[in-house]
């Protein structure tokens, strides 16, 4: 061990980097971890740093890292202490008879870090209900609320890279964490340093109890519930065509049964990415949000001139969809997805109560524009479902009645039974609208021109501004937003700025009338610019990777009953939306 502290030495490495990696080195670590740490030494000592230059972070959702040794990693270590400070929190506010769901998605070590977060639990006299297979991110959320549990836990990393894998937390309503739970979960679990520190149970223990297939059945009967149409010809629905791809995640496991349910049975699937496989092998990044991912499904949509595809993420939260119009695949952005939906949630379905849509403030206006169409109220929370999750809670026995929630980000929920965004209802979801298209000759992008006629062509884009991993992006990051709060613009692209928004200090700026507005909102590390055109800019560094997004959301108005007039309108504001990038990406680049 003199010989590696003395290598460590040479590599010049902060006192507390060296004082985690010898920890590591010589504590109760397996074998495994170990070689890899001391090969690190040798060959790569930047990764070293990386994996130890702090401790995995758990923020307001949980953990989500790069898997791999070491104390900023995600591995069997960081979940046990995670969880062991879970588990302190829930004892402290809960005090007796605890139980926590616990699910995971197809990810390496999914499975691993999910029966380690049992054990934990186990071994601190907590009830555990654990999916015995993958099984969908919402689904989770329902056994929260099946079971009547006090916590819940998803092993996924969502979308992101296969290197990555990540640990959500839900609280007794099935909704990720808010506060004060998420401040006093991130406070004990930062008490945990030491696996000394961790009680385990062995996975025999009764208090871990895998879930039965009747969870899976109550979440089917629980959608079935929220069809639009709850009876049709079964030969026009026949008609309908689509072709799914879970991108090798948990959706497989629940998509079919919810077509047979729904008595969809004209549907094919993308065969090479429905198997489950944590090296996603077909794509860089299994999203729905790029079209790398969706190749493969695009091409079985035009060979079997199907409708539409649907596209999950890994663990099964996020839509995408690919619609054939003319012959011609066009993938729908989400938030084209969540103004459809609003549109057609809100034709079928009527309430003697305050209908209300919610969307995150990344989300396109025209959610906003059809919902007051409708007569109904359109709610604006941070971006985050768990926040949507918030307003149904809020919202139970008063005169408000949750409709719809939606991201931009590919993210919808229709209806209450969970208090996550939900894909595989989404899916359904679709399947009726593209049915009810078809009947009228009509697709998925007819109806959504039809609504750009009527309100006005909605353009947004997201941009990502990317820094490298590590210490060094966070804090380029961190002095980037705090410039933008210290000196807002007060124009882009030659247009004046209309007001000012920071979200963590709470408060809204007129620039013209220099006046202050406070807002009731939590605080996040998100700023706001609306142009005196209408124009929103919206910045803010992402939560789960090393990079700034920029959202551009630009409207003009079509000419109803003029030729082409949506499509000039769109061009007029991609033009806009460019120049609008370049003056963002000036401004954060210097």
């Amino acid at each position: 061990m003199t010989e590696i502290a003395q290598e460590l030495d040479r590599l010049v490495l902060d006192a507390n980097v060296k004082h985690r990696i010898l920890h590591w080195l010589e504590g109760d670590f397996d074998s495994q971890s170990k070689d890899e740490i001391l090969q690190l030494i040798k060959t790569n000592p930047q990764k070293l740093i990386d994996s130890f230059y702090t401790t995995l972070e758990f923020g307001t959702g949980g953990l989500r890292g790069i898997m791999g040794p070491g104390t900023n990693r995600m591995n069997t270590y960081t979940v046990a202490w995670a969880t062991q400070g879970l588990a302190n929190y829930l004892k402290k506010v809960k005090k007796t008879s605890i139980s926590c769901a616990i699910g995971y998605d197809s990810r390496h070590n999914s499975k691993e870090f999910a029966l380690v977060a049992a054990s934990v639990l186990a071994g601190n006299d907590i009830t555990v209900h654990i999916f015995p297979i993958l099984h969908p991110t919402p689904l989770v959320s329902f056994a929260c609320r099946y079971y009547h549990c006090d916590s819940g836990i998803m092993i996924t990393a969502s979308h992101n890279p296969k290197e990555y894998n990540g640990y959500k937390v839900y609280w007794d309503d099935g909704s990720q964490v808010l506060p004060p739970h998420d401040v006093g979960i991130i406070e004990e679990v930062k008490k945990i340093q030491d696996m000394n520190q961790v009680k385990k149970a062995p996975d025999t223990s009764p208090k871990i109890q895998v879930i039965p297939n009747e969870v899976n059945e109550a979440y089917f009967k629980a959608i079935e519930k929220l069809r639009l149409w709850q009876s049709y010809d079964q030969e026009v629905k026949n008609s309908v065509k689509a072709v799914y791809t879970s991108l090798h995640g948990t959706g497989i496991t629940m998509f079919p049964k919810a077509c047979e349910i729904y008595g969809y049975k004209s549907i094919q699937y993308v065969e090479k990415q429905i198997i489950p496989d944590g090296d996603f092998p077909t794509t860089v990044k299994p999203n729905p949000e790029e079209k790398q991912a969706l190749e493969l499904g695009i091409q079985q949509l035009k060979r079997e001139n199907a409708d539409l595809l649907l596209a999950n993420d890994p663990d099964a939260d996020r839509l995408g969809i690919v619609v054939l119009h003319k012959g011609e695949p066009h993938i729908l952005t989400g938030d084209q997805i969540a103004a459809i939906f609003s549109e057609f949630i809100l034709v079928a379905r009527k309430s003697t109560k305050r209908r209300c849509i919610v969307k995150s403030i990344v989300t396109t206006e025209l959610v906003r524009a059809i919902t007051i169409a409708h007569g109904a109220s359109c709610i604006d929370v941070l971006p985050g479902f768990k926040y949507i999750a918030e307003k149904i809670r809020q919202w139970e026995n008063t005169d408000n009645e949750f409709y719809f929630g939606c991201e931009e980000s590919y993210g919808y929920l229709d209806g209450t039974y969970v208090r996550d965004k939900d894909a595989i209802s989404a899916d359904m979801l679709a399947l009726e609208i593209a049915y009810f298209a078809k009947q009228q000759k009509k697709t998925l992008i007819d109806f959504l021109y039809e609504l750009y006629e009527k309100f006005g062509f909605f353009y947004e884009e997201v941009v990502s501004l990317n820094f490298e991993e590590g210490q060094k992006g966070k804090e380029k990051m961190s002095a980037i937003m705090q410039n933008l709060r210290k000196t807002p613009p007060t124009s882009f692209a030659s247009i004046p700025c209309q007001s000012f928004t920071d979200y963590e200090n709470s408060f809204t700026m007129s620039f013209e009338k220099n006046t202050k507005i406070n807002i009731d909102f939590a605080k996040s590390n998100i700023v706001e610019f609306i142009l005196q055109d209408g124009s929103k800019i919206i910045i803010r560094p992402s939560g789960t990777e090393p990079k700034i997004k920029a959202y551009f959301m630009v409207r003009e108005l079509c000419e109803p009953g003029i030729p082409n007039s949506c499509e000039r309108a769109k061009i007029k504001a991609k033009d806009k939306a460019v120049l609008l990038q370049k003056s963002v990406h000036g401004l954060l680049d210097s």
